[in-house]
């Protein structure tokens, strides 16, 4: 009995499929591990929390740092996958020739509504092996911020963080690498930004 394995890519072949036009920007595609997955469509509450999340992280660092928002990073897996947020070092004219790799970057956020799991597991361990040190993820269905840190591999070779911790709406929180930097959520989720999220 033949066995049928789907096709893996690598980031050179992904990159060369966009350059001939078989993936553009509105296929909403990213590469994890190898395969091309079709991102989930983002609605209004997802969009506007983006927008604030980005909006204050250039506020509060300036040019201290990189502020990609939904752009591409490039890991170790053979993925790219696309963020809605990443804190890099640097400038922009630094990620000119290439995506940021993992040691480029400072954190990684996800905000995430139907995408709650895939975040939290998939997303989670594919950014723990990558060595990316701080990992977030907005939970707009809990109205909180999900805090990971301190990637690490267990004896059975799974990733995951050492460390979680859970930040409420009412609350600030340093931005990682930054020792004067504090995200207020409450600028992430205002009262009434997802009240839709139920309907």
């Amino acid at each position: 009995m033949t066995v049928v394995k789907p096709k893996r890519f690598t980031i050179d072949e992904y990159h060369r499929l966009i350059s001939l036009g078989f993936l553009t920007e509105g296929d909403r595609i990213e590469l994890i591990r190898g395969e091309l997955i079709q991102k989930t469509a983002k609605g209004t509450p997802h969009t506007f929390c983006t927008t604030r999340l980005c909006r204050q992280f250039d506020r509060l660092l300036g040019d201290r740092a990189v502020v990609r928002c939904q752009e591409p990073i490039i890991l170790p897996s053979d993925s790219e996958p696309e963020p809605d947020a990443v804190i890099a070092r640097g400038d922009e004219a630094d990620y000119l020739a290439h995506h940021p790799y993992p040691e480029d970057i400072l954190l990684v956020v996800e905000i995430s509504d139907s995408t709650l799991t895939y975040d939290q597991t998939t997303k989670l361990r594919l950014y723990a092996e990558a060595g990316i040190s701080d990992y977030w993820i907005v939970n707009l269905h809990a109205r909180q911020l999900e805090r990971y840190s301190q990637p690490y591999q267990n004896i059975q070779g799974e990733f995951n963080y050492l460390s979680k911790q859970i930040s409420l709406v009412n609350q600030s929180v340093l931005i990682p690498g930054f020792e004067d930097a504090f995200l207020d959520l409450i600028r992430i989720f205002p009262e009434g930004a997802i009240a839709n999220l139920s309907q």
